[in-house]
């Protein structure tokens, strides 16, 4: 059985011109990117800052045009078919696209008239919004009064508006606290409970691995790898064991030293040394004892299965943590 899609690209491009000192430079945004994306999942597309998340999103949601390659959206051509694309699915930008001096019941009319739906009608979905969101004791204020999390809330309606078989989610927890981060989770799990197709950009791990049957890590424009949240962490392989150690010299000897062990990869931060090795419960006696004789002590020392930063550590080199501060 063929599983039907609601995005696909091949090599999907965007390039960007500017002007330097009056000469003309390409900046290559997005390099090529091939997606599937399946009816029905949560699509999580992970990356730092810059990797090229947002600009493949509004590529995907008629907001900018492809430099190269092709895409379906929604079963629709991206490049002849965008009116109909815009009619089936639904897109919430980083920055949100509320009226600050309307009250929410009034984003939601309006946004739905914007659709041809009709007065009455959208009085009527308004009111179910607001339930569903459950915004029902500040809809009627200006949405200038909002705090982060209700103005997500209302971007978030405000994209299921014309309840779209797909909806384009841009970052949608950043800057919340971790309360509302939470709701918007729950939330985001029950669109997809309801039918909705969901393809999310985030650069937290935690919101990928807690939300997402399937993840692409995007890095400088290209993606580097692709599948569920346990197949991207089995594809380490590894337990990994994180020694810090009271200044770097110390750090760089037990790097030099654990190297006997056999990782299957090891790397050194500052005073933090992480170890890469198989079956790490069974290893930790050999490496201690090793440590031990060689009068190299450790202030910390913490074992655990591979998360979804040590798999982007792995094929790119770097900790998207320490990427997006």
């Amino acid at each position: 059985m063929i599983e039907e899609l609601v995005i696909e690209t091949k090599g999907l491009k965007k390039t960007f011109v500017s002007k330097i000192k009056g000469k003309k430079k390409e900046v290559e945004a997005v390099k090529g990117v091939d997606l599937a994306v399946k009816k029905g999942e949560i699509f999580g597309f992970l990356g730092p800052n810059g990797a090229g998340k947002s600009t493949t999103q509004k590529m995907l949601s008629t907001l900018l045009p492809p430099t190269g390659g092709e895409a379906k959206v929604a079963g629709f051509d991206l490049e002849k078919e965008q009116s109909q694309i815009r009619k089936n699915i639904g897109y919430v930008s980083q920055a949100g696209g509320t009226d600050s001096g309307a009250t929410g019941y009034e984003n939601l009319i309006l946004q739905a008239q914007l659709y041809g739906i009709d007065d009455k009608t959208a009085k009527k979905q308004a009111e179910e919004l607001v339930k569903r969101f459950q915004m029902d004791s500040f809809a009627d204020r200006p949405a200038s009064t909002y705090s982060g999390g209700q103005k997500r809330r209302l971007d978030v309606a405000l994209g299921m508006t014309h309840r779209p078989q797909l909806l384009l989610l841009d970052e949608p927890t950043t800057g919340l606290d971790p309360q509302s981060r939470v709701y918007m989770w729950e939330e985001i799990k029950k669109l997809k409970a309801d039918g909705v197709s969901i393809f999310l950009t985030t650069h937290y791990m935690e919101e990928a691995d807690n939300l997402c049957d399937t993840i692409a890590i995007i890095d400088d424009g290209t993606i580097i790898i692709k599948g569920t949240p346990m197949e991207l962490k089995n594809s380490i392989g590894a337990d990994i064991v994180v020694f810090s150690f009271s200044d770097e010299n110390i750090a760089r000897k037990s790097e030099q030293l654990l190297e006997k062990v056999h990782p299957e990869k090891i790397t050194r931060e500052e005073t933090f040394v992480r170890l890469h090795i198989k079956d790490g419960d069974r290893a930790m006696p050999e490496v201690l004892r090793l440590l031990d004789a060689n009068n190299l002590k450790a202030q910390n020392i913490t074992l655990s299965r591979p998360s979804l930063d040590d798999v982007f550590l792995k094929y790119t080199g770097r900790s998207l943590r320490e990427d997006n501060k």
